[in-house]
């Protein structure tokens, strides 16, 4: 057995309305791009109100900045938001940080060695000999296949108190000498933030909170182009596909429907839909694909709405929404995410 008794979700400081993000990207990239404003359109249909980034306004003034200097930024700003939602995260959990017995840091924004594991370890002034995995390459998909990790770990050592953290830094990933319509695209999506979750295992007599019952992984042969990062020499080039909503409507029903028969379950039998909010195409062809009433992913929507999406953390800000509007006790959850692979992710929840 393996319960989350404790979620924190935290966010850069600078917070930006849509429109605002809009104009700044139609004035760079109307440079390159004819007819930007037909383009621009993205940014109305996103369904997102705000986001949150780690630079401000002046990091897109400057067209030379090299990969150093934007890995950098990265390195320094993860590092403040995952101490932030660790530490936030124990303390609604009751743990202290020297209680920590095992630490997962998933991100895919930029690259650090040291990990940020060891980083935040010496933030918070952690054990030792805690137990370290840093998970990279995951991208969106990493929330959900990162709190499986933990899950599997804290089922392993069920006296053990477990922590699953997730960063991105997505903004420092832009390239000022990308001038696709990809790259546009993107800006009108991502966002930076955090989040952590704490489990523990059944010999904790003070474990109360969501069950994590299984999970299940899905690579689709071929898929290597769909989603991900080109490493070029000025940073990480942004990958994505127009096949992803068609990845969620054609071929993500088959997997759902597999992972739960496992369990003896029907997509009827589950109450809370934590899926990742790739973008509104996604979770149309999600709700599409499973056919669900309106109104099944206002969890997501309201996500995305507030925050766009920040890649691995965006599900656990998910979570974070449903466990607040307090489930059903005794109610099911699936949390689903894709990813680059391109893949998929499942967790069962029960609440």
């Amino acid at each position: 057995m393996a319960r989350i008794i404790g979620l924190s979700t935290v966010t850069p400081q600078n917070k930006f309305a849509q429109p605002y993000l809009k104009q700044l990207a139609v004035e760079y990239f109307g440079r390159f791009i004819p007819r930007i404003e037909r383009l621009a359109a993205v940014f109305d249909h996103a369904e997102i109100d705000t986001r949150y980034l780690v630079v401000n306004e002046e990091w897109w003034q400057r067209e030379d900045r090299g990969f150093k200097e934007r890995n950098d930024v990265y390195i320094s700003e993860a590092t403040v938001l995952l101490h932030r939602a660790v530490e936030k995260a124990l303390d609604q959990a009751g743990i202290a940080p020297q209680q920590v017995d095992n630490l997962i840091v998933v991100s895919s924004s930029g690259i650090a060695t040291p990990s940020l594991d060891a980083r935040v370890i010496n933030t918070l002034k952690m054990r030792s000999n805690v137990r370290r995995t840093p998970i990279w390459g995951l991208g969106c998909a990493g929330g959900v296949a990162g709190l499986a990790r933990a899950a599997e770990i804290a089922r392993a050592h069920p006296h053990e108190i477990t922590v699953l953290a997730a960063v991105e830094a997505s903004s420092v990933t832009f390239l000022s000498d990308d001038v696709s319509k990809k790259n546009f695209i993107a800006t009108a999506l991502f966002a930076d933030g955090a989040a952590a979750v704490v489990l523990a295992g059944d010999e904790r007599a003070d474990a109360e909170g969501p069950e994590i019952l299984d999970s299940m992984s899905t690579l689709w042969s071929d898929s290597l182009e769909v989603m991900g990062w080109n490493v070029v020499d000025s940073g990480l080039e942004v990958l994505f596909g127009v096949e992803i909503p068609r990845y969620a409507a054609d071929l993500f029903r088959p997997e759902v429907d597999c992972f739960l028969g496992k369990q003896g379950l029907q997509v009827k039998d589950i109450s809370e839909f934590v899926f990742h909010p790739g973008g509104a195409k996604v979770l149309e062809a999600f709700e599409s694909s499973l056919q669900l009433p309106p109104g099944h992913l206002k969890a997501s929507r309201e996500v995305l709405r507030g925050y766009g999406n920040m890649s691995s953390v965006t599900v656990l800000f998910v979570l974070d929404y449903i466990l607040s509007n307090r489930p059903r006790r005794g109610s099911l959850g699936l949390a689903s995410a894709l990813g680059p692979g391109f893949s998929a992710e499942q967790l069962l929840i029960r609440f």
